[in-house]
């Protein structure tokens, strides 16, 4: 999993090749892309809990970032943008699907939404648990477990995100760590 560069000289070359990019560069891209679809992957599989499904919505990310490239405007990271711009795209997505599909507020439902079927990779010890663990939890609880502690959002953007309140937000953390610590004690 690649993170953002950790020195200016990484960060200016980096902008380089968004610049490059976003005026058509089509190369550039693509080694944006091979550059950061593992991350974009993971945080799509993560919040979805199904495998295929984060395999398209990392396909709809990229190509949403080829079209908003002339919006990147370099304030953080490419690779903080483009994770922004993942999550939202599944939040939407999510809410798309559930207005297709009928069903009501995911925090409502978080008991009657089945599971999907990702199963983390092979790795030793604690992360076959913890992955398997995380997996398992409602999809709601699972979202915010992995907006928060995953990847550091503060419970007010989370909630803003996910249409909640921080309070919302609060109790779904506590649920999903309640649940994944009963999951790694068995």
């Amino acid at each position: 999993m690649t993170t953002a560069p950790s020195n200016p000289a990484q960060r200016d070359a980096e902008h380089a090749e968004v610049a490059l990019a976003a005026a058509g560069d089509r190369r550039a891209f693509e080694r944006l892309y091979r550059t950061h679809a593992d991350r974009v992957y993971t945080l799509c599989a993560r919040m979805v809990n199904d495998r295929g499904r984060a395999e398209e919505l990392t396909q709809d990310v990229f190509v949403r970032a080829w079209e908003k490239l002339a919006l990147f405007r370099g304030e953080s990271a490419f690779g903080t943008w483009l994770h922004r711009l993942a999550v939202n795209h599944v939040l939407n997505e999510r809410k798309t699907d559930k207005r297709r599909e009928g069903r009501h507020d995911d925090v409502e439902n978080l008991d009657t939404i089945s599971h999907g079927d990702v199963r983390p990779s092979y790795s030793p010890g604690l992360a076959i648990d913890l992955e398997a663990a995380i997996a398992q939890l409602p999809p709601g609880a699972r979202r915010v477990f992995v907006l928060h502690d995953v990847e550091g959002y503060t419970h007010e953007e989370i909630a803003q995100m996910l249409g909640v309140t921080s309070g919302g937000t609060k109790a779904q953390l506590h649920r999903a760590r309640m649940l994944l610590r009963e999951a790694l004690q068995r």
